[in-house]
């Protein structure tokens, strides 16, 4: 086993602080990584804090990893020594279920194996994150980073890159469509870029007038703010598309009146608080009301192609270990253009 310093919570009320744990050596089909960046999600936030339940302790977060691979295992022929490599929200599925065939493990019947705060499938006790200096993995779960992108800003695509890009892809969004993006952050940015990549007409709608000339530096064709309630009456039946990134309570009927006839409104942030739908928002023009959930390994791989094609990544602050509990206060406060990424050496140091 390998000694790993690492930064972990406690329990809930505990700052973050150094710990060591334990890292196995690679088996037969993993490789060992030496972590290089680690993205700061929200989630990691959530979690840390115990906010949605469920919190094992000590916990060390961070799901958006990437590094060098140090060890290769010895039936491993897909990667070497050297390689530049990702690790995203997952390490392990069923692999047996109708989606973990179809490359969409993180819809798995059993529950994917998270990169943190799960228990491993063979028994061996609790995932341990990217706020370590190594992690051991399965190569059926590892990323290939293209040589294009650079390795800090590459590590939000593993969680913010590949949960705004799948619904893009799923749903269709094409050349010409007129795309929403509500909220501007971590993943709002990341789904202004992709869906401009992808040739659609990207209007930004967020609550902060602040938030217009980052829209627009993005990418974005147009902006508007939501507090100005004659927004939702100018915009009306405008998009083909909306991608909606909030988590805060907020009202998705008076989105859904954005959309034209059989338009599509994508959730991808949980509020506390269920949000009621009226039936006749969605039937009086066929507007659908949907979901994401990240991506599988096969497209987050595609993701992180398309990524590298077009010179798209995440606009990051780059911050050492010992900022964690400062990011988070900021986080809290919204305020990060648009994702916190930690340097691990600041760890091995």
């Amino acid at each position: 086993m390998f000694e790993t310093p690492a930064y972990a919570a406690a329990d809930a009320t505990a700052p973050l602080a150094p710990t060591t744990i334990q890292r196995r050596p690679p088996g037969p089909s993993e490789v060992l990584i030496d972590i290089l960046y680690c993205g700061v999600c929200h989630s990691d936030l959530h979690q840390v804090r115990d906010e949605w339940g469920g919190a094992m302790f000590p916990m060390v977060p961070g799901h958006e990893i990437v590094g060098r691979i140090a060890q290769v295992g010895s039936a491993v022929t897909a990667f070497s020594v050297g390689d530049a490599v990702g690790v995203g929200c997952f390490v392990d599925s069923c692999r047996t279920c109708p989606q973990c065939r179809a490359g969409e493990e993180q819809f798995c019947d059993e529950g994917m194996t998270a990169t943190y705060n799960a228990m491993a499938r063979d028994g061996s006790g609790p995932t341990y994150g990217g706020y370590s200096t190594r992690i051991t993995v399965d190569t059926a779960y590892v990323l290939r980073i293209p040589d294009a992108l650079p390795l800090d800003a590459a590590a939000p695509l593993l969680c913010a890159g590949i949960t705004t890009y799948s619904p893009l892809r799923h749903f269709g969004v094409a050349p010409g469509d007129e795309v929403a993006v509500v909220g501007l952050g971590g993943l709002g940015h990341m789904a202004v870029k992709f869906a401009v990549a992808m040739g659609a007409r990207v209007t930004v709608l967020s609550s902060s007038e602040s938030k217009r000339a980052d829209a627009l530096a993005l990418g974005a064709h147009a902006f508007a703010a939501t507090r100005d309630k004659g927004t939702f009456k100018a915009l009306a039946k405008s998009f083909d598309f909306i991608v909606d990134s909030v988590s805060a309570e907020h009202d998705y009927n008076a989105y859904l009146s954005l959309l034209r006839v059989d338009g599509t409104m994508i959730l991808l942030g949980i509020p506390e608080v269920p949000a009621p739908v009226a039936a006749g928002a969605l039937i009086m023009q066929r507007r659908r009301l949907a979901g994401s959930l990240i991506g599988g390994i096969r497209e987050t791989q595609e993701m992180l192609e398309f990524c590298a094609e077009h010179g798209i990544v995440s606009d990051i602050e780059r911050i050492g270990i010992a900022d964690i509990e400062t990011a988070y206060a900021r986080m809290r406060k919204g305020d990060v253009r648009y994702r916190f990424v930690i340097d691990i050496e600041t760890l091995r140091r």
